[in-house]
Order: C-alpha cells, then structure tokens, then sequence
C-alpha cells in the first residue's frame, strides 16, 4: 500500500486479535499483488502491454473499471485511471520543479477513458496507453481487509492504511473510534482536529506529503488529465465520511479535482466533509 497500515482490534483475546491482523494482511497483500501497476505478472500488466489488444477480465477487476468508468462520466473527465501516465512529466517530493511542457504534450497524448473499449468483461486500450488504479485501489483494500476481519470476529475494528480509513462498530461501552485529521502545513504535528467514527469510513485527500513547487508556488499531486497540471485553487486537505472507504476516498479526490468548487460539490453530495484551505 505504500503507507503505514494499522489495523486495531477491540478484544482481550491475543488469539482473536492475531487473526484478525493476519486476515487484514493477507487480503491487503493480496489486491496489491492483482492490482499494483509497479508488478509485472498481474492484470494491470496485462492490459498496459497489451499493445491494442483486447484483454479479457474477471469479475473483481471487471467491478473496479465499472466503478472507474462511472467516476469518470460523473466528473466529466477529471477522474481518469489513463492518467497516471502523467507521472512521467512531474516529481511531488516537496523541491522546485519547473515542469517541461513537452513531457506534458507527450503524456496528455496518451490520456484519455472515452478512448478505451469497455464492454463485457473486455478492456481495449489504443497502444501506449496505461491503466493506473491507485487512485481508488488503496481505499478497497480498506474495505476488503474490513471485510475479512468480519470473517473472523465480530470484535469492533479499526483498519488504516495511510489514513484511509474503515470501521466496523463501535469501541466496547459504545465508545468511537477517534480520528485526528493531519495538519497538512506541518504533517506529523498535533492534529487540527479530532473525529469520531463508530461505523463507515474516513478519508483523506490533500497536499501535506505529496506536492511540488513551481516559480514559488505550492501545488499538490492530483493532475487534471484534460490540462496535465496539478488543481489549482483546491483547499489543503478534504477530508470525507461515507460508507465505504472507496466511496469516501473518491469523494475526497472529486473534490480536490473541483478545485475552488470543492465544498460545493460535497454539499450537494449530502456527505459530511471537513476542509482545510
């Protein structure tokens, strides 16, 4: 997951507990071995060397270009699974990177869902172009690795990894689970603020760790795929409620995606949200 990954498990029982981390683990490890664009012997793989060939799915990874595809008509375009092509042009580690345009033209070229053919469990990409799923791939790891641990206990959890967040049931006495949302002007601090969660999900999408100077200025690491620059005018970090982790974390980036528009579109989702400009 390329995070921290804890999972907190409300029981005495040492035994209930390991199983329950175990379980987590083993699932987590399991989607980043299907879905992690960094392997070379998964599906991902598969369909971003497929060089224009049609490439035949199942139904989990069938389920996630569903989702993708809804994602992408519902934002008009912002939310792309072609666009992690884009990497090639920027570096977020914080430093002064003048971009290059013509990495910017060349990547562009290759981004682009409404060019893809998804129909019936087969996905056809013009030659060159690439899935990426890491913009929803680690909040369903939360959700399965929740799912899993359902398996094995019905003890309250926790599962987080790197701030995504999913919980099943409250803490015994009816107690919540408290959340603390991460200053993103000095990461690792005191959090600005503290949430509570008994059931669903929490996630958060921002510029605290992941962002890039340019002539002075602050721009953090979700790229628009229709322009191949970082948003603009996005606040600091959104954070979202849902009922599920992907649920959550899609919101959470669809609105950074709407840049100034951000807490207007969570108000008209009808979800409880916390801004941080």
């Amino acid at each position: 997951m390329a995070s921290p990954c804890d999972v907190l498990v409300d029981t005495d029982d040492e035994g209930v507990a390991r199983a329950a981390v175990e379980a987590a683990r083993d699932e987590a490890l399991r989607v980043e071995r299907k879905f992690s664009r960094y392997r070379d012997d998964n599906i991902v793989h598969a369909i971003n060397h497929a060089e224009g060939r049609p490439v035949a799915v199942d139904d989990e990874t069938a389920g996630l270009l569903d989702y993708a595809a809804t994602c992408h008509e519902i934002s008009d375009g912002r939310f792309d699974i072609t666009s992690g092509v884009l990497r090639r042009a920027w570096v977020f580690d914080g430093r002064e990177h003048p971009p290059d345009p013509r990495a910017i033209a060349a990547a562009l070229a290759l981004v682009g869902w409404s060019r893809a053919t998804w129909r019936e469990h087969t996905l056809t990409l013009p030659a060159g172009m690439e899935i990426d799923l890491g913009g929803i791939g680690k909040e369903y790891a939360v959700d399965r690795a929740a799912a899993r641990i359902a398996e094995v206990t019905g003890a309250a959890c926790l599962a987080n990894f790197g701030g995504d967040l999913r919980a099943r049931g409250p803490r015994r006495g009816g107690r919540p689970w408290f959340v603390g949302v991460e200053n993103p002007a000095a990461p690792g601090s005191v959090p600005l603020r503290r949430l509570e969660l008994a059931h669903g999900a929490l996630a958060t999408s921002g510029d605290a760790r992941r962002f890039v100077l340019v002539n002075g200025r602050r721009l953090g690491h979700i790229l628009d795929p229709r322009t191949g620059w970082p948003v603009e005018g996005a606040p600091r970090s959104v954070t979202v409620m849902a009922g599920s982790c992907i649920e959550a974390g899609t919101l959470a980036t669809l609105a950074i995606l709407r840049g100034a528009g951000a807490a207007r579109f969570l108000e008209e989702q009808g979800v409880q949200h916390w801004l941080i400009e």
